[in-house]
């Protein structure tokens, strides 16, 4: 804390785990099979496959691939014939699926590095309760660093605080990935303003034309509306983390919003005119928190970058009125102008009595730059 200081509003801004277990996820993983069904029809694409030759090439039935093609069709990909004539993929499906990434993942954190292992701690779900209580439950098990958990539909997607994340099917990436970082919770938060730059690096890697705006701590934002959260948990000892699970949920083929939201969401398919693939997406996503990450762990000037980057990008944490609700009785809530951020990524506000140290807190920005 800075001479100047005059409160530092305490709040964990990432959530610490240490004294809670999380549940185990009500739904079971997607069957890996379907992905390598997919793989294998992309691969012929423009001929009819016959039953016989997928089972052969999967060492299975030809009524087990009956039943996995349903299960494709039952996900909404297009699978035209049956069983008697073969099978043919009418259009690339843009399912999350561990055969449709794990290419595209070699040689990061989120990739094995053997092919006959490739995307085999790629988790994909059909429906799930939550990707991040599904990732935190599987780090506490002993699931690797570099684990990453897809779903197409969330039903009880968490945001920050007790705030929900509307998680509609096959339309958004919702995804949750484990990291081992050798660091103490103290440090933590810089974690997810690297996610916040991870998720812009990638959403402009493929729409350059977007403005993608960071609102502190972990949205982002187009046209002032929000299409991505961020939210990070970690399970620690008092001087180390144990593991880290970082969540990212994306609206990107959205076209529509329940009333209650539609003032203050957006997708990137709203603000483009345009359907947007997810895997490419999702893969983009990864490789750039796979950047954020390394240089993170082996950059000793990655974490002023870091800083230095997010000030850049946002239009807000600096010269911007704010009022922050800090979800707390005690403290209660605070409102000024915005002065950066200080070494460990915390947002520094200049108020009537001073200026202050916002740990945590949702910012409410008061009228336009």
């Amino acid at each position: 804390m800075t001479t100047s200081d005059q409160r530092l509003v305490i709040i964990p801004s990432i959530t610490d785990s240490s004294k809670t277990r999380s549940l185990p996820a009500a739904h079971k993983a997607t069957d890996v099979r379907l992905g390598r069904i997919v793989r294998l029809l992309m691969g012929y694409a423009t001929v009819v496959v016959s039953g016989t030759k997928i089972a052969e090439e999967m060492g299975t039935t030809r009524s087990e691939v009956w039943r996995l093609i349903q299960q494709l069709r039952g996900l909404g990909v297009d699978v035209a014939g049956h069983p008697a004539t073969g099978y043919q993929l009418r259009s690339v499906p843009d399912l999350l699926l561990p055969e449709m990434l794990a290419g595209a993942l070699k040689g990061t954190v989120f990739g094995m590095q053997s092919g006959a292992n490739s995307g085999k701690q790629i988790h994909h779900y059909y429906k799930i309760g939550s990707t991040n209580s599904e990732a935190m439950h599987a780090a506490s098990e002993g699931a690797p660093e570099g684990s990453v958990f897809l779903a197409e539909e969330q039903l009880a997607g968490r945001g920050r605080g007790a705030h929900s994340w509307h998680s509609a099917r096959s339309s958004g990436i919702y995804c949750s990935v484990i990291l081992r970082p050798a660091m103490p919770p103290s440090d933590a938060l810089i974690f997810s303003l690297a996610a916040g730059l991870a998720v812009r690096a990638a959403v402009e890697e493929i729409a350059p034309q977007l403005a993608v705006d960071l609102k502190w701590p972990n949205d982002l934002l187009l046209g002032g509306k929000k299409f991505c959260g961020i939210l990070t948990e970690m399970n620690a000892e008092a001087t180390r983390v144990r593991h880290l699970v970082v969540g990212v949920g994306i609206n990107v083929n959205q076209v529509k919003f329940a009333a209650e939201l539609r003032e203050i969401a957006t997708s990137l398919r709203i603000e483009t005119g345009t359907e947007w693939s997810r895997v490419e997406l999702c893969a983009a996503l990864l490789k750039s928190l796979d950047r954020e990450y390394r240089s993170l762990v082996h950059d000793v000037g990655a974490r002023d970058a870091i800083l230095r980057r997010f000030e850049e990008s946002s239009s807000s944490v600096r010269g911007r009125k704010v009022t922050i609700e800090v979800n707390t009785d005690e403290n209660g809530g605070l409102a000024g102008v915005t002065e950066g951020l200080d070494e460990r990524g915390f947002l520094r506000v200049r108020t009537a009595e001073g200026l202050q140290t916002v740990v945590s807190g949702t910012v409410r920005l008061i009228g336009n730059l």
